[in-house]
């Protein structure tokens, strides 16, 4: 009956060297030389003028919150134009009443001003 696992036990001692063995090569063969410009913060070509915990703006979050629905909406709508033909009218109902529900979401964060940004 274990003779059943043994692939399983090769397949995980397999993996184990395999994501290891670089990780203890690098560890052997780099080189460790420390100095202060290697341990200077870096930020985009030059040094870091405020402190890594600044607040950000509540805007940034809105734009990367509808950045992600209307991400996932066009998700929704590549397996919805597959199947089209298979769901008829009522699939083709169902995700315009879902696609109509985010455009007014949409509306309504471009009338309150959610995306401007000054």
């Amino acid at each position: 009956m274990l003779e059943n696992y043994f692939p399983i036990l090769v397949f995980i001692i397999m993996g184990a060297v395999f994501g290891l063995a670089p990780l203890a090569m690098a560890y052997m063969a780099a080189p460790n030389r420390p100095d202060s410009e290697k341990l200077s913060p870096y930020e985009c070509g030059f040094e870091a003028f405020e402190d890594s915990r600044m607040q950000f703006d509540v805007r940034y979050y809105v734009v990367a919150i509808l950045f992600i629905i209307f991400d996932l909406e066009i998700a929704f709508l590549f397996p919805w134009a597959v199947v089209l033909d298979k769901i008829g009218w009522f699939g083709f109902v169902a995700m315009m009443v879902f696609l109509g529900i985010l455009v007014i979401g949409f509306i309504y964060e471009w009338k309150k001003g959610a995306l401007e940004w000054e």
